[in-house]
């Protein structure tokens, strides 16, 4: 079976990412996607699975919104020339991806896991025995793929096995629910995570937001 494209990939990652933060339908565009968000600092996101310097240079050009963002799966270093006044890095990301598989993460002492569905929405939550918040994830099945989300621990709660139980409960969840394929952007940090459970990285991104200094400044 021939592997999927980056682009391919891209693609599955909009579509579960979507429906797990209840973003507009993706737009298609010659170079990619837009995406319209609806959040103050987050108004609109363009998507380039395969970004070209012209075709970035024009859409910065035509950029004056703040809160416009720019996901372009190329490393940082390529890009920033591109690039003009206004244009803010966030934290690189790296899309992911691993064959699912049945899970039985076992929920360490102390703590209590819970799980529900809303929206085409699976959430987890892990708590300690008094209440308190520990870790967190969501996922959205959309057909074969299954796309994790939002993934955190807090930080006083790091280093006993939350995150991965968190990530193998999602995993096991979108096994049972027929996907096939989990896929995933995540952070630095993130990515010694899923790496240690078994993800891939397939492609680097860059995360940028259009932030002008404001007039006068």
């Amino acid at each position: 079976m021939q592997e999927p494209t980056v682009s391919e990939l891209v693609r599955a990652w909009i579509d579960g990412w979507i429906v797990s933060r209840g973003a507009g339908d993706p737009m298609d565009e010659p170079w990619g996607w837009t995406i319209d968000v609806g959040q103050e600092n987050q108004v609109a996101r363009h998507v380039l699975p395969e970004p070209t310097e012209a075709e970035v240079r024009k859409l910065v050009a035509a950029t004056t919104a703040p809160g416009t963002w720019l996901k372009l799966f190329a490393d940082d270093d390529t890009v920033r020339p591109w690039l003009g006044p206004g244009w803010r890095y966030d934290l690189p990301g790296y899309l992911m991806t691993v064959p699912l598989a049945a899970e039985r993460p076992e929920v360490p002492d102390g703590y209590t896991l819970t799980s529900w569905r809303r929206g085409g929405v699976v959430r987890v939550l892990v708590r300690t025995a008094e209440g308190h918040f520990a870790a967190r994830g969501q996922l959205a099945v959309t057909g074969a793929t299954a796309v994790a989300d939002q993934i955190a621990t807090s930080p006083e709660h790091r280093r006993r096995g939350l995150g991965g139980l968190v990530m193998r409960t999602l995993q096991d969840i979108a096994y049972r629910d027929g996907a096939t394929t989990g896929i995933l952007v995540g952070t630095p940090d993130g990515r010694a995570l899923y790496t240690a459970l078994g993800w891939t990285v397939r492609a680097e991104m860059a995360s940028l937001y259009y932030a002008p200094e404001p007039a006068g400044a």
